[in-house]
Parts: C-alpha cells; structure tokens; sequence
C-alpha cells in the first residue's frame, strides 16, 4: 500500500456530520470517506495522473 501523508483539516461541524452519515451509509471511515470524495473529484476534473492509484468503481 502507498504510503499515506498527515496534514490538519480545519471543516466545518455540519459538514463533517453530513460526511460521517455519508460514509456510515457506504460501510467506510470519514478518513477513506473523504479520501474518496477528493480522489473522485480529481478524476472528475481530469487532474489525475495515469496510474495514480486511480481504481475501479468496486473498491468503495
């Protein structure tokens, strides 16, 4: 597995609360939940790099 960097995330209250019912309902941590939400963003916009760990839809 790739090795992952630590940083501080400043989020609103009710925002956090609404990403931790969504990833509750998707069986995943907030951590992953949020790590998904920017990886499908970055891919949406094309800003991913090829073989970027960039996976199947299957992997949620």
């Amino acid at each position: 597995m790739a090795q992952k960097k630590s940083f501080v995330l400043r989020v609103d209250p009710e925002l956090l609360k609404q990403v931790e019912i969504w990833a509750n309902d998707e069986f995943r941590s907030t951590n992953s939940q949020i790590e998904w939400i920017i990886h499908e963003a970055l891919k949406k916009n094309k800003r991913l790099k090829k073989n970027s760990g960039e996976t199947s839809e299957s992997n949620q």
